[in-house]
């Protein structure tokens, strides 16, 4: 393997961030074609950004944030965070006790692994599913989790979603949905309710994911656990800034679903161009993926990487040779090694579908003259 540790993670992160500086400052911004769905954005005015002071900032957005927020999310209350993770870690640090248990439902493994690592920290019993039939809530579980859309986009269940939700609280036990883009992409391409409207106690959301917002965390749910959550992000300083609380204010203002929908009838025409030359191309709700799995499907060639260095040298070819941002290249430790291309973007609404499946295809055949070469894999990871 080529990258073995959440260190080498992060020097991959830090080339592929190297790599947009300098497409940026030596062709232009327009050259960068971000398709990770998580571009996100800064929408602020000069009157709005004189505001950001230190007090006077909280005190203007927050509580605009928190009407918009409620109609966004649902919910008694909001929560602004720096993080969607720092929801969740504030969270199981606040409900859950040592020794307790914590089952999380989702539809399709593995979690984000801020759940597992935050039951971790407080010394939680943790256990996860993607098959219904092996759910269950065994006694002294402190928090039942669901998650509305995977990190690859796999949407639960409405019903399977609704029974979960019922089985925790006939037990009295709150429920924590992880909600980063299914806020949005379940509500608008699935039609599914908001979290909250479907009785859960607290719903986090990303609010850069599918949304012109700022890389930021918001939670919403009932009023006294969003309270007692709040002292727990202010103990451990989790909570968002007031340039982040404006952005998300203003995200979810210019928040306009028809680019899902969009997105969600493009995608066929991609995946039609692509499945003319790949076999384990996938659909998303809003692109277009392989996974690590079905990318090593495709290689012909013998060479000694795992499935997922293939996908990371994929995604810093697509990045320094043709401006293609995925998740691969830039996610943090940790973060899924699917290749998603989501044209729910804004740069992906400038591109021309043919000429980005002849960007993958040049791309993969450079994948497979590199791959026997491991030296030069390193060289593309790490530069």
């Amino acid at each position: 393997m080529i990258v073995n540790s959440s260190l080498d993670e992060v020097k991959k992160r830090e080339n592929a961030l190297s790599i947009i500086k300098d497409i940026v400052e030596n062709k232009g911004r327009e050259f960068l074609f971000d398709l990770t769905g998580l571009s996100g954005g800064f929408i602020a005015s000069p009157s709005e950004l004189s505001l950001l002071e230190t007090y006077v900032g909280p005190a203007i957005f927050e509580d605009a944030l928190q009407e918009v927020g409620i109609e966004h999310m649902g919910g008694e209350k909001v929560l602004p965070l720096n993080r969607t993770s720092s929801g969740i870690l504030a969270t199981i640090l606040t409900l859950v006790e040592k020794d307790s248990n914590v089952v999380h439902y989702l539809a399709k493994l593995p979690a984000h692994p801020s759940i597992p690592r935050s039951c971790s920290l407080v010394g939680a019993n943790y256990f996860e599913t993607d098959v219904f039939e092996d759910f269950s809530i065994p006694e002294n579980t402190s928090l039942v989790v669901v998650t509305g859309s995977t990190m690859d986009h796999e949407v639960i269940d409405e019903d399977e979603f609704k029974k979960v939700i019922e089985m925790a609280h006939e037990k009295d036990i709150p429920v924590m949905v992880d909600d980063a883009s299914g806020a949005r992409l379940r509500t608008v391409v699935f039609n599914q309710p908001k979290a909250c409207d479907l009785g859960a106690d607290i719903a986090i959301t990303s609010t850069d994911k599918l949304m012109p917002g700022p890389r930021g965390g918001l939670m919403a749910g009932r009023k006294d656990l969003i309270d007692e959550i709040k002292v727990k992000v202010h103990q451990f300083g989790l909570e968002a800034q007031p340039p982040a609380v404006l952005a998300m204010l203003n995200g979810i203002k210019n928040f306009n679903g028809d680019n899902l929908v969009k997105s969600f009838e493009r995608k066929d025409q991609l995946f039609d161009l692509l499945n003319e030359n790949f076999s384990n191309i996938q659909k998303t709700p809003t692109g277009v993926m392989f996974t690590p799995e079905g990318l090593a499907r495709e290689i012909d060639v013998s060479h000694d990487l795992s499935d997922n260095d293939l996908a990371f040298v994929f995604a810093l070819i697509l990045l320094n040779d043709h401006g293609i941002i995925t998740i691969p290249a830039v996610g943090m430790p940790g973060a899924s090694a699917t290749i998603r291309f989501d044209l729910s973007t804004t740069d992906a609404f400038n591109l021309d579908l043919e000429d980005l499946s002849q960007k993958i295809k040049s791309s993969f055949d450079k994948l497979v003259d590199i791959a026997p070469n491991e030296d030069e894999c390193k060289k593309i990871i790490f530069s």
